[in-house]
């Protein structure tokens, strides 16, 4: 069926990523990202028909994953990363080909990457990614067991460079009090951006959480390491003279304790024909 004639209301994608998967079932006031509405290609639209039953699901907040079934593993046999907001997927199937030992919950809301994503997964023979339609803050409240995460990976987050937007930045202590007790001890943290105000945030923000320990004894930023491939979007910005930090933390051995904090993240999605930003 074409874009032109499909009734309205009619599901974009019936057996793929749902539009709002958590519907109103919990209401917050800011969110830190904002659908995008983009044309979906033959190819992802393709992808996301046969392949989203099997290697995608949608975070509606209804029960705690089992990892090991999801990636159909025996139970503990392989390591666990979450990657929050992947883009077009081209590095997250770039590191899945590179260490097919470890598996990928590639978390987003762009239909058109999860589909490019889905599409590169199966081209490449990559059984080690899973890809997540939806808020990240609700599968690491609602949908992940404690200690269930090895690794999380937030590169180039929307750095919100708006003063008046900057309560709209992931990385805040409340995000990091949720995330930590998800995350095995030792387990790491890896963020990367290119705007240089969020990279000190970044850094302010995770030094100062009890939780989290820098890998780099200087106490500052780290070089790229070899794992993280060079994105397109981040060749774009190194030609234009940006300059791009990695920070590299491990959670603490032991959490301090303290109640689950309240993030706010509301479910309630963008009109998806409203402009993004403000």
């Amino acid at each position: 069926m074409s874009e032109n004639s499909r009734p309205k209301g009619t599901p974009r994608f019936p057996e793929g990523p749902t539009p709002d998967p958590t519907g109103s079932q919990f209401e917050r006031r800011i969110r830190s990202f904002t659908p995008r509405r983009s044309r979906v290609t033959t190819a992802q639209g393709d992808a996301l028909r046969r392949l989203w039953q099997a290697w995608g699901l949608d975070i509606d907040g209804k029960e705690v994953l089992d990892l090991a079934a999801l990636f159909q593993r025996p139970e503990g046999s392989r390591p666990v990363v979450l990657e929050i907001g992947f883009g077009m997927g081209e590095a997250t199937a770039q590191m899945a080909a590179a260490d097919p030992d470890t598996d990928i919950l590639a978390v987003d809301v762009h239909t058109p990457g999860q589909g490019n994503l889905l599409n590169l997964a199966e081209r490449n023979g990559l059984s080690n990614v899973r890809v997540a339609n939806g808020d990240a803050v609700i599968l690491l409240r609602e949908m992940l067991a404690p200690e269930s995460l090895d690794g999380v990976r937030v590169y180039f987050p929307d750095p919100w460079p708006k003063a008046r937007h900057n309560k709209r930045r992931l990385i805040q202590p409340e995000f990091l009090s949720l995330l930590a007790p998800r995350l095995k001890p030792g387990g790491l943290l890896h963020c990367a951006t290119d705007w240089e105000p969020y990279a000190e945030h970044m850094l302010q923000v995770l030094t100062a959480h009890p939780d989290f320990e820098n890998t780099r004894e200087d106490g500052g930023f780290a070089p790229r390491p070899g794992f993280r491939p060079l994105t397109r979007f981040e060749g774009q910005g190194l030609r234009k003279g940006h300059v791009v930090h990695d920070l590299l933390f491990r959670r603490a051995a032991t959490l301090t304790e303290r109640p689950e904090p309240d993030v706010q993240s509301p479910a309630a999605p963008q009109d998806p024909k409203a402009p993004a930003g403000d």
